[in-house]
């Protein structure tokens, strides 16, 4: 019988990941020790984890590397691969939404040729073009977006909002929410067709957790 493997993303979802993998009866304090390892086994049930980084789980998981992933909806929604999304886990829920000044509510869709600044590209255009049918110019940021709409270097942002404190505190709001954000369980295609009963078994017994 082959390992099952599950492709967690590094940092607090992979905290919260071990720990529900604990409670349905899964062997996983070796990940709980500081090392730099990635791979780590749990031989009785036949499974490995393997530590990612977040925005490469669903990657792991369409090409087949992982059976099984657990990551961010925003993550998913960005990388736009072709899994299976099993369980809403409801881990850091959240929403990702259009911000920018006060002076814009209600006057968005008014705007021709909106520049959006986001680390979220595929998101925003996807929102922005496909779903509302309008010209965007996205502009690409790595960190601190609530800056863009202050400085002229863009209109509004999109961007994850959880309490909404650093919008506030930077004098912008959210103008539209696009979608809500919280862990998801993710399978691969494939491996659900070769071992769907050990993995909807996986899947059923963090169901009756979650």
């Amino acid at each position: 019988m082959k390992d099952i493997t599950i492709a967690l993303a590094k940092g607090r979802l992979a905290e919260f990941s071990i720990d529900i993998f604990e409670q349905i009866g899964f062997t996983c304090s070796e990940m709980k020790e500081k090392s730099r390892k990635l791979i780590f086994k749990d031989e009785e049930h036949k499974l490995r984890f393997i530590l990612v980084k977040a925005s490469d789980v669903p990657t792991y998981v369409e090409y087949g590397a992982a059976d099984i992933g657990i990551v961010g909806k925003d993550t998913l929604l960005e990388e736009g691969r072709n899994l299976y999304e099993m369980v809403n886990l409801k881990c850091g829920a959240c929403k990702m939404v259009v911000a920018g000044l006060a002076t814009l509510q209600g006057k968005l869709d008014s705007l021709n040729n909106k520049r959006i600044a986001t680390k979220y590209v595929r998101i925003a255009k996807d929102y922005f073009q496909i779903k509302k049918g309008q010209t965007i110019e996205v502009i690409k940021l790595n960190g601190s977006v609530e800056l863009a709409p202050l400085v002229g270097l863009s209109e509004v942002i999109v961007d994850i909002v959880e309490s909404g404190k650093t919008l506030k505190e930077n004098g912008l709001v959210v103008l539209e929410e696009i979608c809500d954000i919280s862990a998801r369980l993710v399978v691969n295609r494939v491996s659900m067709k070769m071992e769907r009963k050990r993995i909807m078994d996986i899947v059923e017994k963090i169901k009756e957790r979650i």
